[in-house]
């Protein structure tokens, strides 16, 4: 025999609307925990970010010093092979 669903209860007419309230407790622990998950790896990532950013700022710094010393570098080999020939000219004066 047949019951009409409005005299069946409340509990049918919830378990047609959606999943059991036992179901939903897990998927909602998965679902923090992914979150949570995902919240660290876009933690992790931005500090990589940060450090990729340090880094680039720290090569440029190196690069501009290597600059630096090469032109000092070039400098000092004019200033010696100079300074070379003066007294090369000087001992054959003498």
């Amino acid at each position: 025999r047949s019951v009409p669903a409005s005299a069946q209860g409340p509990s049918s007419a919830a378990g047609a609307a959606g999943p059991p309230p036992a179901t939903n407790v897990t998927s909602n622990k998965r679902l923090q925990q992914t979150q949570a998950q995902v919240d660290e790896v876009v933690d992790i990532m931005r500090m990589n970010v940060d450090k990729v950013l340090e880094r680039d700022q720290k090569l440029s710094e190196l690069d501009n010093r290597a600059d630096a010393l090469q032109a000092g570098a070039s400098q000092f080999e004019t200033s010696a092979a100079k300074l070379k020939r003066k007294y090369w000219w000087k001992n054959c004066k003498v």
